[in-house]
């Protein structure tokens, strides 16, 4: 598996262990613990890579809810799918937070949003990434900082 599909397949795992989290409204540890016993074995680097997004966004989540309600007119986070706001929160978080290429964080995004959510969960998932993206400081979205 290359780096590049494993860590898809992290992100992956990681909208996964967060959506789980959102239903279950449990702590991260165990939902972490429980989460990966359904999918033994699992590649080391996977799971490495999925559990440090899972504890980021919590880490994070204020600032990160806070952007997303900021940026989606007329939508409340509470309001949104459960899979949606999950995927939002992963690639805002990236996006504020990590040094992921821009573009690669919300193409990823969207890609998730296609596979999890509904019909048009893609096109909203780019609609507010993409008014994420805008607030960026310009270097941040050229890639080069």
């Amino acid at each position: 598996m290359s780096v590049t599909s494993r860590r898809t397949k992290a992100r992956e795992r990681a909208l996964q262990a967060l959506y789980q989290i959102d239903v279950a409204a449990e702590g991260i540890d165990d939902a972490l613990s429980r989460f990966w016993k359904s999918f033994e074995p699992v590649e080391r680097e996977v799971m490495d890579v999925a559990e440090a997004l899972v504890r980021g966004v919590a880490a994070h989540r204020r600032a990160v809810d806070a952007t997303i309600e900021q940026v989606s007119t007329n939508w409340r986070l509470d309001r949104m799918a459960k899979v949606d706001r999950n995927v939002l929160r992963l690639a805002v978080y990236e996006l504020l937070e990590t040094d992921v290429p821009v573009k690669v964080a919300i193409d990823e995004a969207i890609e998730l949003g296609k596979k999890y959510g509904s019909e048009s969960s893609g096109a909203f998932v780019n609609g507010v990434l993409d008014k994420v993206a805008s607030g960026l400081p310009a270097e941040r979205r050229r890639g080069t900082k």
